[in-house]
């Protein structure tokens, strides 16, 4: 059974090429371009979650960072990895303060996205 990865990206190009990407590469992929999918994180059971720091996502006031945050409190959700994905320069401190498992910096390398994912998902 294929490992399933969320990808939560506002930016249609990026998102679009993380799916296809990681589709290439034979990983179950749900995506959105807004938090609100996290309502239904329980039935997506994701593997891995790969979270756009900077969402343009109105309805929600939270970062990249606090939702992972909010996830990792969680002990229902607290098992899951997060993957902060973003442009600033600081994407460390935010990693660290959002208790996340690791980070992917804007702009990166298609073979950077494939090595954080496999590190952090393991293929049985």
């Amino acid at each position: 059974m294929a490992k399933k990865i969320l990808v939560i990206e506002d930016d249609k190009d990026i998102r679009d090429t993380i799916v296809y990407v990681l589709e290439e590469e034979k990983y179950e992929v749900v995506s959105s371009d807004n938090a609100r999918i996290l309502k239904k994180l329980h039935e997506i059971s994701p593997d891995l979650i790969l979270l756009d720091n900077w969402l343009t996502d109105w309805s929600s006031d939270a970062s990249g960072q606090e939702i992972s945050r909010g996830l990792k409190n969680n002990p229902a959700t607290s098992h899951i990895p997060v993957i902060i994905i973003s442009a600033v320069n600081n994407i460390e401190e935010i990693t660290k303060a959002g208790n996340a498992d690791g980070y992917l910096k804007k702009p990166f390398d298609l073979t950077g996205l494939i090595a954080i994912v496999k590190k952090h998902v393991v293929v049985e």
